[in-house]
Order: structure tokens, then C-alpha cells, then sequence
């Protein structure tokens, strides 16, 4: 087929799809991307040469400097686009929407001098703007401004662009920019490091730390932790002990909570913002399986079968923001059908069950986990949640609890299978009763996997391969995400888990008992079919799931 009769062939399609897309009450550029069978990039070009428009893409956009003075970041969010300087081609605008019909004269008003027109996807533009540091993303339209305090004490009501964009005063654009940003990205959490000459803005992306703005004066800096502060209801004068809290915001019509800690540092004070966007949450849990984890079928069918006794513990350890928490909550709702009383004690309750009876801690009123776990066993349950046993007498009610006919599941804070024993045994807790109560336990991790829009098959990297200490199966497959929009220029999408198993059969527990040393234990137990977790990781890495990078990023290479 001829250029010209694959353009009419395009063309003709594409107007079906616009008429469907109207038809739907769509939007017609997402509409025409979900239904056209095309790739990112073969659209873009696709439309780009059917429109009589130069592509661009997001590797020549990242050898351009943004032309924020003339569209701000919240425009080109909102109407996804953005004006660049190029080094050669002069003022470049670049939009994603062919069916935009009032983008150009917009842009005509809003630059306001001659400028050259490109097409890029969406997901492109999306990813330039998040690859911006100190220069872009939405707190570029705040910082550099001073001379006026954020002494609006009033809480924020909704994060929108509309907000943004209101008459507020820098500091408060400020923080509601990078508030909605977050919740854009996805980010978990939010942290606010004071430096000597101002204030570094980093999110928490799929577990790793990512610099995403930067306020260059203390004057300003300070202003925006003292905001940070008033909207959690913390005293704003002390700076000299940690302080915690929590504030509430609309966004996209929904509440959305923030927890909010402060510490003092060597150059004033430093905030994280943790997020939590229970409904955001709660429509995954309503659905929650370990299936949505990631969890490999085999250790998904073990697990289940552990969480399926009538009685017993299971153990589940793993650093903080491993995903144990969510673990829990995909057995209990995979175990939950209106049959059972199942009550659960957490600090704090991050997703709502239903059917669940869900008890917050409360330490400050007197509810410990001890206290309110003794409570749980008057309440006649069934099945028992503890969010996490960090002390001997939890421990030992948690233990008590399993031997007298509840099911109990909880996490503790350990880096592998074999730690937690040692961990309740130096809890003073009797390793036979701990033994004869203990079903699995489960350690685990959450590894990014490579964005398969980006993906592509490299050689095996034999140093990196020598220095990690593995050798690679000859059906290895390794990718590497080269970055595009979807991922936001990572090169990953997403995070699954990867677990270790113990499963106690009788010798286990004899071994325990008995106080065998923890070589004993590992030898025995990798004799009998435990992998590690590294191994687990390793696995994914050989068949392309993930990168040898990553598994060495979250497992010990010992």
C-alpha cells in the first residue's frame, strides 16, 4: 500500500473512531489511543503524518529547555502541552490532541512570537515534565517568589489546577502544587528535606526516592514548613522535638488523608507527608486477592492453603513498605465469607474492610496492641489481625491466641524467614508453645518491574552479573526500560512481590525447640524446598520481568 492510500486508510478510520468517541460522550484522542490497535509511538507518527505535522520525541524534547515563562506547568498539565526552547529550531510548542481544534490560537496568545509546531503523545510530554527538577513541575510557578508570607492558616479544600491557580500566595501554591503532584504520580510519600540554602522536594515513587523540585531561598523555605505544620495542627513555634499529624483534602471529588511527620535537623526542620488515598485504596480492596500482589501461582497455592487452617499464626515479616499490611488484607478477604468474626487491631487502620470489625491504635488513651488483643479474645472472634508485635507481652497473647483456636494473622519486622525465630525467642516467648502455634511464615519485598511499553532485550552485563554473585540460567531473557511517559523515564511500571517461605513440619519444630543453631535451620529448610528471596527476585530478572539492578536494590547479595 501506497503512502498516500495508507494516509486515506488512516484517515478514514480514525473518523470512525471520532464518531464513536462522540457518540460515547469520550474524548476523542483517548478514545481513538484505547481502540486503534496502534502502539504509543506508531500513533503519534500515524497521526503526525496524516495531519501534516513534525513529530517529536521525548529523547529530542529532553535536549530542550522548557519555555515555562510563556505556558506555566499547571497549563501544560491541564492541556498537555509544553513550549521548548530547542537549540537550533527556536521556540518549539509541542501538544499531544490533533482534535484540540483552539490549541493553536491558544498557544498563539499565550507565547505571544513566532514558535515551530510539534506533535508528541501524551505520555511523552507527561514524562518530559516529570523528568524537570528545580526548574519544572508545579512548584516552578512558586519558587523564586518571595516577599509575601503564607499566612493563610485555613485548610486546604480542594487541589485542583483551579486551586493552584487561585489567588493564593506562593507558599500555599507551593504546597497545593506539590500535593496534587503527588497524588498524580502516584507518589507514597511526600518529603521535605531542609538544606543550608533552602528546601529539597523529593516523592516516593514504587519505593524509591525521586527529587522532583526545589526551593532555593531559607526565607521561603521556611514559610512552607510552617504551612505544612498549621495544616496539620502541629505548634509551629517548637522546632526543637518531632512532632505528628495528619490534615485532610479533596481531590478529584474524594478525601484524602496526609499523616504528617516532623523532625528537627541540623538546618531546621525536616517533613514527610505519608498519603493515603483510602478510596483510592479501597477500590482495590474490595477486590483485594494475592493474585493483585504479584505473588508467583505456586506460592500463592501455598499460602492459601496455610491461610485456609482453622487455627494457628501467620507470620509475615518484611521491612516497612514491603506490602505485609496489604498481604494481610488479600488473605483476609480471599478468608471472608460472612461466616467468621474477624476483628482486626492496626497502626494505624490504612484500608477499610467490609465486614471487618477494625480497631486504630490508641496509645495515647491507653490501647496498646497487648490491651486491646486481650480485648479482641473477650469479643468472641474468629479470626485475628495484629498489624504488627513489637513487644514480649503481644507476643505472647498473639502466641496464646493461636493455641486456643483463632486463626492469627500479623507481621513482625525482620529481613528474612529465619530471623523472626530468633526474634521470639529473644521476646522470651516458650519456643514450644511459639512452635506448636506458628503455621508459615512468609517473608517478603516488592520489586519494580521493567515498563513494558519501553522494554527492550539486552546482552547479559557479565561484570554486573560477577559483582552480583549469580550465575544466569541459559534461558535467560534480560530487558532493560529505556524511559518513556508511561514510566515517567524510569524504565519501570509497577512493583509485584516476591516471598520466602517456611513451612514448619515436625522436624522444624523440633529443630526449634531444641534451639538449633539458625545454620541448622537454613540448611535443613533449603534441603526442603525454601527459597530465598533472592532467588525468588532472580527469577523475574531471568525472564525479563525485572532487572538484576533492582534485585540487588532489595535483596542482600550474601
Amino acid at each position: 500500500m501506497n503512502t498516500t492510500a495508507h494516509i486515506q486508510t488512516f484517515l478514514q478510520k480514525i473518523a470512525q473512531l471520532r464518531a464513536d468517541a462522540l457518540t460515547q460522550g469520550q474524548r476523542p484522542i483517548t478514545y481513538i489511543e484505547e481502540h486503534s490497535g496502534l502502539s504509543a509511538t506508531e500513533l503519534t507518527l500515524n497521526l503526525a503524518q496524516a495531519y501534516a505535522y513534525q513529530p517529536i520525541s521525548l529523547d529530542e524534547m529532553l535536549q530542550c529547555e522548557a519555555f515555562f515563562a510563556g505556558i506555566h506547568f499547571s497549563e501544560a498539565l491541564q492541556r498537555e502541552c509544553v513550549a521548548l526552547q530547542h537549540p537550533t529550531q527556536g521556540l518549539l510548542f509541542v501538544f499531544a490532541d490533533v482534535f484540540d481544534a483552539q490549541i493553536g490560537a491558544w498557544a498563539m496568545v499565550k507565547l505571544a512570537q513566532a514558535f515551530h509546531t510539534r506533535l508528541a503523545h501524551r505520555t511523552d510530554i507527561a514524562a518530559y515534565l516529570a523528568r524537570q527538577e528545580e526548574t519544572m513541575r508545579a512548584v516552578d510557578s512558586a519558587i523564586g517568589l518571595t516577599g509575601q508570607r503564607g499566612d493563610d492558616a485555613s485548610q486546604i479544600e480542594e487541589l485542583s489546577l483551579h486551586s493552584i491557580e487561585g489567588d493564593a500566595s506562593p507558599v500555599v501554591k507551593l504546597v497545593r502544587s506539590t500535593l496534587y503532584d503527588a497524588l498524580k504520580a502516584d507518589a507514597s510519600d511526600i518529603h521535605l528535606e531542609t538544606l543550608p540554602n533552602g528546601l529539597a522536594i523529593k516523592y516516593r515513587l514504587d519505593g524509591v526516592m525521586s527529587q522532583v523540585g526545589a526551593v532555593s531561598e531559607i526565607a521561603m523555605a521556611d514559610q512552607v514548613i510552617s504551612r505544612i505544620k498549621v495544616m496539620a495542627e502541629l505548634d509551629i513555634t517548637e522546632q526543637r522535638v518531632p512532632q505528628d499529624g495528619r490534615f485532610r483534602a479533596v481531590y478529584r471529588g474524594r478525601d484524602v488523608d496526609f499523616r504528617v511527620s516532623v523532625m528537627p535537623s541540623i538546618h531546621g526542620e525536616d517533613v514527610v507527608i505519608r498519603v493515603l488515598d483510602k478510596q483510592s485504596l479501597a477500590d482495590h480492596v474490595k477486590g483485594l486477592r494475592l493474585d493483585y500482589l504479584g505473588f508467583d501461582e505456586e506460592v500463592m497455592q501455598v499460602m492459601r492453603r496455610h491461610f485456609l487452617n482453622p487455627y494457628g499464626m501467620v507470620l509475615v515479616t518484611g521491612p516497612t513498605g514491603s506490602g505485609k499490611t496489604t498481604t494481610l488484607y488479600a488473605a483476609i478477604s480471599e478468608i471472608n465469607h460472612g461466616l467468621d468474626k474477624i476483628i482486626t487491631i492496626e497502626d494505624p487502620v490504612e484500608y477499610q474492610l467490609a465486614g471487618v470489625l477494625q480497631i486504630p491504635v490508641n496509645e495515647k488513651k491507653g490501647l496498646t496492641f497487648a490491651r486491646g488483643l486481650r480485648s479482641i479474645l473477650r469479643h468472641d472472634p474468629d479470626k485475628i489481625m495484629v498489624g504488627e508485635i513489637r513487644d514480649n507481652e503481644t507476643a505472647q497473647i498473639a502466641v496464646q491466641s493461636a493455641l486456643t483456636g483463632h486463626l492469627v494473622f500479623t507481621t513482625v519486622h525482620a529481613n528474612n524467614v529465619f530471623d523472626v525465630i530468633g526474634r521470639f525467642l529473644n521476646m522470651g516467648v516458650d519456643p514450644y508453645s511459639f512452635v506448636s502455634a506458628l503455621n508459615i511464615i512468609v517473608a517478603q519485598r516488592l520489586i519494580r518491574t521493567v515498563c513494558t511499553q519501553c522494554a527492550e532485550p539486552v546482552p547479559i552485563d557479565h561484570q554486573l552479573i560477577a559483582l552480583a554473585g549469580v550465575t544466569p540460567p541459559p534461558t535467560a531473557q534480560p530487558v532493560l526500560g529505556k524511559g518513556c511517559g508511561v514510566c515517567r523515564g524510569t524504565g519501570y511500571k509497577g512493583r509485584r512481590a516476591v516471598a520466602e517461605m517456611l513451612c514448619l513440619d515436625d522436624e522444624l519444630r523440633e529443630m526449634i525447640t531444641a534451639r538449633a543453631s539458625i545454620r541448622q535451620i537454613k540448611e535443613y529448610a533449603h534441603q526442603h524446598g525454601t527459597h530465598s528471596l533472592r532467588e525468588a527476585a532472580l527469577d523475574l530478572a531471568w525472564r525479563g520481568e525485572t532487572t538484576v539492578q533492582e534485585v540487588n536494590r532489595v535483596t542482600s547479595v550474601v
